[in-house]
Order: C-alpha cells, then structure tokens, then sequence
C-alpha cells in the first residue's frame, strides 16, 4: 500500500495527462473506427480504404526527421496543445463536410494527411514530456499504464462506435469526438506544468545539424538501430494485417460489422490483461529476450487462426493469441530506449525513429490493399471449388484475405528469426536493462 501511495503521489501530473489524453483517444479512435466503415460500405475496396492510414502515415514518416529538432527547441506543452487544436479543427471540417452532404473519401484523404503532420510533432513532444514527468523507476509499469489505455480505447471503440452510428449517426460520433478534445485540451492547459530544460544563452542549434545529430547518435548506437529496424520490418507485416483485416471480416462468410467490432472488442480486452500484467511485472533480465519472444509468439499463432477460421469464435481466439503479450513488448521496447538515450536527445532521436520504424507502414496498407483487392481475391476466384486452395481458405470474397494472412504468419516468423540472430540486439543488455 505504500509502495503504491508513493507511485500516485510521484506520479501524479503524468497519471492526469495520461487519462484525460487517453479519453480524447477514445473520441478520435471511434471516429477512426466510423470513417473505416463508411469508406468500405461505400467504395467495397481494401485498397481505397487502406489510403486513409496511407495518407495519415506518409506525412509522418516524410516529416519525423525534422519535427524531432523542432521538438527539442519548442516549449513542449505548448507544442501538444497547438497540434491537438489544429487535428480539432480538422474534425469540424469533416463534421461541416457530412451535414452539407458533400463528404467524399478524397476529402478524408486531405484531413487524415493534416492530422499526420500535426502528429509528426506532436508525438515526440508527448515522449520526451512522459520523460520529464516520470521518475525513471517507473519507465517499465507506466509503459504497461500506457498500452493500458490503448486496450480500453480498443474495447470501447467498435462497442461505442458501432451503437453510436447506429442509433444517431456519424455526427454524434464525431461531437463525442470534440468534446473529449476539449476535456483533454482544457486540463493540459490549466492543470499541468510540463518541466522545460534550462538552456544557455547561445544561438539555436540549426534545423538539419539538429537532425543531423538524432541519425549520428542512432548510427553509433548500433543496438538501437537494429531495433529499430526490427521493429519497422514487423510494422510491414502488421501494417499488411491491418490493411486486410477489415476487408476479410466484411465480406467474408461468416463476417460482418458485428463480426468486426467483437473481434476487435476481444483483442481490446486481451491488451488490457496484457497491459495489468506488463505493469505489475519486475524488470526482465532481458528485456531483448521479451521482445523477440513476444513478437514471435503473436506472429506464430494470430495470422495462421485467421487464415483457416471461418467463425468469428476462432478470429477471436485468434485475436486473443496474437495480442496478449504485445503490451509487454512494447513495455520493455519503451524502457530500453527511455533507459539508453540521454534526455537532452530524445527528441531528436524519436523522431528519427519514428521516421525510420514507421516508414514501412504506409507501405504495408498499400501493400495490403493492393494484394487484397488485385492478387489474393483474384487468384481464389479463379480456383475451381476442389481446389486445395478452396479447401483451405474457402470461396467467395474475403476468401483472398484469408489467404493473405496465411502468408503474412511464415514472413512474421522470418523476420522474428532473423533479427533474434542479430548480434548488436544482445549488446543491448550491456547496460540500461532493468534499473526500474
């Protein structure tokens, strides 16, 4: 008990912004959620679909390298609240759009980029904030609070979503969405003070040396490196996943938007669980040795479950599987870096990181998309029905899908395998590994 008084008491300022951040999360995940199935209802395309991350992504990744220098010049709360009301401005846009009755997809494509470039800058700000508001103790259980929110949101974003679109539409949705932006906007403005380094008199460091400094540092720390590159070759497979995951339980037989929203409430409540654990849990001996172990299990079992169900019982089991120890890689992802990179740099260095692990994600929904939509789908329809591929991954359409995933589990466990093998990924167990 008072191991735990002495947490909420050293915590405190961290735990507000946590919650009240997290809940304007929820608002803009339900959105997130509603625009996902109102461009697969209207335009029936995975790839078309897939570009609404495409376009929040790109921006991301182009633009990282540099928001990371800015970051590390810029007050960072007031950096937090300029991005969340330019992406809230940009939600009444869409809101105006859909009561006038002209909201196309294109329009969602230009606002989703927008919001992209506004979480180029402000995400490195939120990190390096978590970091000056936490003692460095509690880096691992408060990576595991983190995910925490993120497993709420994905328990209560197709559950909401999905009875808020249906009995008052995408308009309430969207209200939800801003009325938690302004209970975020409002506490972060008012009640928390976000410490700001002291810095000496001298000229500003210049925008391209300050990037400049965030890819040598990456570049001599090898580990790191590595892991990120590790990291970005899983987003590819996932970003590929997630391309398809909708378009399979849509239309396949079986699948539905009910379909949809209980899978995606399962793997919701499955990171919670892993989230509980991943706080609660001491520091690892090897911290490299979980993440691999995590990302190669959820790799091993989720995609093959979807691949070969065809009721929504085993996508959930499969959900389950493939997400209960994610949390606690990404805990121990989160630790390694806030543990190895100096204060003074983590704002150059994310945004590097973010540039370099995230890239592949617009790739991946391309990717996805386009293998859905003119590969996968095409080569099952052209199957006769005693084919083994028929036999396999069943007919009509979400049938490609399923194959899709059945390839996504043997690249998911290459690259687990063969990043396990790096050496430089083991070096990092040399120090910073478990001081919390």
């Amino acid at each position: 008990m008072n191991h735990d008084r002495q947490f909420f008491q050293e915590t405190k300022a961290f735990l507000l912004l946590w919650m009240t951040q997290s809940f304007s999360g929820l608002g803009s995940a339900m959105t997130g959620y509603a625009l996902v199935l109102w461009s697969y209802t209207r335009e029936g395309s995975a790839l078309l679909t897939a570009l609404l991350m495409v376009s929040s992504y790109a921006p991301y990744v182009l633009l990282s390298v540099f928001a990371g220098a800015l970051c590390d010049r810029w007050d960072k709360k007031r950096t937090m609240l300029v991005c969340d009301t330019a992406a809230a401005l940009t939600t009444v846009v869409m809101l105006l759009l859909l009561r006038a009755g002209a909201l196309e997809i294109w329009h969602l494509y230009a606002i989703n980029a927008v919001n992209g470039v506004m979480n180029t800058v402000q995400q490195p700000a939120s990190e390096v904030a978590v970091t000056r508001l936490l003692p460095e103790k509690y880096y691992q259980r408060v990576g595991g609070l983190r995910y925490l929110a993120s497993s709420f949101n994905a328990i209560l974003t197709p559950v909401i979503a999905t009875a808020v679109l249906g009995l008052a539409g995408m308009e309430a949705i969207v209200a939800i969405d801003l009325c938690t932006f302004a209970a975020a906007f409002l506490t972060l403005a008012l009640c928390i003070r976000i410490p700001e380094e002291k810095r000496k008199e001298q000229e500003p460091e210049k925008l391209l040396t300050a990037a400049r400094a965030g890819v040598a540092y990456l570049r001599d720390e090898r580990g790191i490196f590595d892991l990120i590159l590790f990291l970005a070759a899983i987003n590819l497979v996932a970003s590929v996943y997630e391309a398809a995951f909708p378009a399979m339980l849509l239309s396949r037989n079986g699948g539905s938007e009910r379909a949809l929203g209980t899978v995606n409430a399962v793997i919701g409540v499955t990171t919670l669980a892993g989230s509980v654990l991943a706080s609660f849990m001491r520091a690892p001996k090897s911290r490299v040795r979980v993440i691999c172990n995590c990302l190669l299990f959820s790799m091993s079992t989720e995609n093959f479950l979807l691949a070969f169900g065809r009721t929504p019982l085993v996508w959930c089991v499969g959900g389950f599987l493939g997400w209960l120890f994610i949390p606690l890689m990404s805990a121990n992802l989160d630790a390694i870096v806030r543990l190895r990179v100096p204060q003074e740099m983590q704002g150059r260095v994310y945004s590097v990181r973010n540039s370099l692990q995230f890239f592949t994600i617009p790739i991946g929904y391309l990717l996805g998309g386009a293998l859905v939509d003119y590969v996968c789908e095409p080569l099952l329809a052209r199957q006769r029905t005693d084919s083994l591929l028929v036999r396999l991954f069943g007919a009509g359409k979400g049938s490609g899908a399923a194959f899709l995933f059945f390839l996504l589990a043997f690249a998911g466990i290459g690259v687990c395998i063969y990043f396990r093998r790096d050496p430089h990924l083991w070096e990092l167990e040399k120090g910073g590994g478990a001081s919390d």
